[in-house]
Order: structure tokens, then C-alpha cells, then sequence
């Protein structure tokens, strides 16, 4: 199918061409890039929301409820689950057809598993171009659900306009080494199963935390009780998303944060291309082994070598 052709399937809506496209984008495809390449002025209009925290937490069953709470607004949602890859065939442990299968049918809810595929950090390594797609679409809420590693998820801050820490209560002092983490990114905190457990204790623990280390620009992130799988606290965690984005607007935060995103998303672009000509100048010279063979004897040092080969490279 050709690029324009699929471009024009995934406009008029249809999920099998949306899927196809991510699957080109997930593969880093000429083509994939061809349809992000078209899609880019569409981009901007929807609001992309982050859910992390530790395994266990809940993560799943809160964007579950959080995608109930938008529908019944009238909002279209897309929802990014990145899950940890399969040793054996590379893809997802986990798919969308084992969750949040009560909006399988909704034709305004579209889910998408992602494998990390070996990428730390939570994401998958094309989660961003997705989410811009589905965003180009026309889903208002992209919402991307982190694979639950601990402290390294900070990866989804970048990729998200407001980032939801889904905690769970009874953490105890787990919350206290999470400190260097997670904690410092998120915008609204859930105490999850606040029904089990002590979630007066680890909300309080969680608001000392964050007085300890306030945001920059004033915000102050709320720390909701929730229960996820009866939905209480679900509307009031829907609420804090909608304050923070309303905030970021006022104080002119959310277009800062998506300019620095592009911004790195460039930068991250350039470094790329510019591997793909070295390893290509690294092929075309047909020295590697050789100047390898020199650098182990110690007649020359591995810095040279690299400098020879890319002085042979054109520009």
C-alpha cells in the first residue's frame, strides 16, 4: 500500500490502517517515517498522559477507569501500554487483547501494546512517534502506560504533558527509595487500593516527600486516594489532569515543555543519522579489522583509528 493511500485510511478513521502504521513506525520503516512525515501539521491538538509507578500498582486497571471517566465526556482516547519484551519473539509479554478489554468494541478508544524491545527507561523506542500519530488523528487523550520497572521509568516525562504516578498504599519506606526516581516527575500522585493497606500513611508520606522537593513554577501536585477497580477517586484523578493542563496553559508551561520535546526529539534525530554515516563510513572503509588489529598491538590508540576512519568518510 502506498504511503499516500495509507495516510489517508488512518484520517478516515480506520483502526486496522492506524495499526498497520504503527507497525511501520515500531519497525523504523522508510514508509513509517513517510506517514509521520505527512501527518506532522496535524500534530498538537491532542493532550498526552503519562501513567507510571511501581509493578503492582495498578496502572492498568486506573487507565482502564480513566478512559471510562473521558468517554463518558464524549472524548476519543488512544491508549500506548508499553509492555516488556518476549525473550523468544521479540514482541509484547503482555497485549491489548488482555486488557482493557471492556473498550475493545468502542470505536472511540484505540489500544495499542508495545514491546520495549531491550529500551530502558519504561518506553518503547518509537512510543513518541506513535503517540504523535494517534495525536494527528484526532484521539484528544493519548494516554501512555509506562512498563512498571521502578526508579529508571523517567523516560515517559518526555513524552508525556502531565505525568500520573500511580503508587500503591503500604509502600512504607519503598516510597522513601523511590525518591531519586520516579517521584520527582510526576504531576498527580494516586495512592491506589487505598482500600487495603494504610493510605493515609504512604498519602502523607508522599506530600512530605513532595514538600521536601517542590516543582519548579509553583505547582503543586495533588496526592489522590483512589480505588481503580470500584472507581472511587478515578473522577478526582481525571479532575488533577485537567487542573494541571489548565495551569500549564495559563502559565504558558505546556507549550515550553512540547518546544524543548521537539527539541529533543531533533537532537536525538541528528545523533541517529549521524551513527547510521559512521557505521556506514566504518563499512565503506574496510579498515575496521585492521585498525583494530592495531589499536590491540598499542601502535596506535583507538581515538586515531576512529579519527582515520571518519577523515576517509565523505562529508
Amino acid at each position: 500500500m502506498g504511503t499516500r493511500l495509507l495516510v489517508d485510511e488512518v484520517l478516515s478513521g480506520s483502526h486496522q490502517a492506524a495499526a498497520r502504521a504503527i507497525s511501520l513506525i515500531e519497525d523504523g520503516a522508510p514508509e513509517g517515517q513517510a506517514v509521520l512525515r505527512s501527518l506532522h501539521a496535524r500534530t498538537g491538538r491532542g493532550y498526552t498522559v503519562g501513567i507510571t509507578g511501581p509493578p503492582g500498582a495498578g496502572k492498568s486497571t486506573l487507565a482502564d477507569a480513566l478512559i471510562r471517566d473521558w468517554r463518558g465526556h464524549g472524548h476519543r482516547v488512544a491508549v500506548v501500554a508499553v509492555d516488556p519484551t518476549s525473550p523468544f519473539s521479540g514482541g509484547a509479554i503482555l497485549g491489548d487483547r488482555i486488557r482493557m478489554q471492556d473498550h475493545a468494541s468502542d470505536p472511540g478508544v484505540f489500544i495499542r501494546s508495545m514491546a520495549t524491545r531491550g529500551s530502558l527507561g519504561g518506553l518503547a523506542p518509537a512510543t513518541s512517534d506513535v503517540a504523535k500519530l494517534l495525536d494527528a488523528i484526532g484521539y484528544e487523550f493519548i494516554l501512555i502506560e509506562t512498563v512498571g520497572t521502578g526508579q529508571a521509568e523517567i523516560d515517559v516525562v518526555g513524552a508525556a504533558d502531565t505525568v500520573v504516578i500511580v503508587l500503591v498504599s503500604g509502600l512504607g519506606d519503598t516510597v522513601q527509595t523511590m525518591k531519586a526516581g520516579i517521584m520527582e516527575i510526576g504531576d498527580v500522585f494516586a495512592v491506589n487500593k487505598a482500600d487495603r493497606g494504610d493510605a493515609d500513611r504512604t498519602a502523607a508520606e508522599v506530600k512530605m516527600m513532595l514538600g521536601l522537593n517542590p516543582q519548579p513554577g509553583g505547582w503543586h501536585p495533588p496526592v489522590i486516594r483512589s480505588v481503580a477497580t470500584t472507581g472511587e477517586g478515578v473522577a478526582e484523578v481525571a479532575g488533577a489532569v485537567a487542573d494541571h493542563r489548565r495551569y500549564l496553559e495559563q502559565h504558558r508551561l505546556l507549550e515550553r515543555r512540547r518546544r524543548d520535546r521537539r527539541r529533543a526529539e531533533i537532537l536525538h534525530l541528528v545523533e541517529l543519522k549521524a551513527r547510521g554515516r559512521a557505521l556506514e563510513a566504518v563499512a565503506r572503509s574496510g579498515r575496521l579489522d585492521e585498525l583494530a588489529d592495531q589499536v590491540y598491538a598499542g601502535t596506535i590508540d583507538p581515538y586515531t583509528a576512529a579519527d582515520e576512519i571518519l577523515r576517509a568518510a565523505p562529508p
